[in-house]
């Protein structure tokens, strides 16, 4: 039910970008609520618990190290990962078009966000615990980070005389269905994991198994739209789904419980951080990351799997 409501959501998706919404604002707009939707599923069945704020951490952490390592780093293999030419190489033609430079600056922007909303993350977390008053700034960051989005949309539409097609309710709509399907299945899937007490799969592993689950819609979003050649919708829903699990998931769970951080924190976000100015760097300079990069992006999971579960 979680990868048939998930496909639903891609489908609606796609028939969004086709009829004209560009991709860096779907990407960073619709689908991080898409795609995230499972974890924020999931902080409210473990809020309802009440005693479980290290594994939302843990999930959260294993979502976005996935998204900003593993699957950005396997397309970026397999597929060329540009959101604008080389521009180390040739001269620019005169009547390029400006949208892959505007692409690139909006990506440019969402990384620079995953960097604050680390470090703030990060700096609240320095105590070990992260408390309602955590809880409130980061929320509310987030909140205002979509503000700015938000707003930039309804100017973009200005600018171009446009207006918000009809057709974009019914999308909504069934967004809406996929969106209920990712809450039932969810919640029996936790249900289930929380009646295990020995092995692997079991509760005590809940929040790596919870996000390696989430991160799957991610894994289908990244593919099809490398696949597509649209590494700005790429690039975006990966990065902007982040957002929802740092600073949000994490915001609200601590709205109603305080959260006792887990001993691998700081290495997860310092490797999201690593990840977060690698791809900075790159798509300032090259406008996306080379094959040899993706494969040490790759790597670098490897080795964040191994220290969470086996140090």
């Amino acid at each position: 039910m979680f990868l048939v409501a998930s496909l639903l959501m891609v489908w609606r998706l796609e028939a969004m970008s086709d009829d004209g919404l560009e991709g860096t604002v779907l990407g960073t707009l619709v689908m991080p609520y898409c795609s995230g939707l499972g974890n924020l599923v999931f902080v409210f069945l473990m809020a309802r618990q009440g005693n479980n704020g290290d594994a939302v951490i843990t999930n959260c952490l294993v979502n976005n190290v996935t998204n900003l390592t593993l699957l950005l780093g396997l397309p970026a293999i397999f597929w060329r990962m540009r959101v604008t030419a080389d521009q180390s190489k040739g001269k620019k033609k005169k009547n390029a078009s400006p949208a892959p430079q505007l692409n690139r600056l909006s990506l440019l922007l969402t990384l620079a966000a995953v960097l604050f909303f680390s470090g703030v993350t990060w700096a609240l977390g320095r105590d070990g615990h992260i408390d309602f008053s955590d809880g409130l700034v980061l929320v509310g960051i987030f909140l205002f980070w979509q503000c700015i989005h938000i707003f930039e949309v309804l100017k973009n539409n200005v600018r171009q005389n446009k207006s918000l097609d009809a057709m974009l309710l019914f999308d909504l709509a069934l967004l809406g269905v996929g969106a209920c399907g990712i809450f039932m299945s969810t919640e029996w899937l936790v249900n289930w994991l929380s009646s295990i007490k020995g092995g692997f799969v079991s509760a005590k592993q809940i929040g790596w198994l919870s996000g390696w689950l989430m991160v799957l819609p991610n894994a289908l979003l990244a593919f099809y739209y490398s696949w597509r050649k649209q590494p700005e919708t790429v690039y975006s829903s990966q990065v902007g789904d982040g957002h929802i699990c740092i600073p949000l998931c994490i915001g609200l769970y601590a709205l109603f419980h305080p959260i006792t951080v887990p001993s691998f924190f700081e290495l997860g976000i310092f490797l999201l951080v690593g990840a977060a100015i690698t791809h900075f760097v790159f798509v300032l300079l090259y406008g996306g990351v080379p094959r040899w990069v993706g494969a040490v992006l790759t790597v670098a999971y490897g080795v964040f799997v191994y220290k969470g579960l086996f140090e």
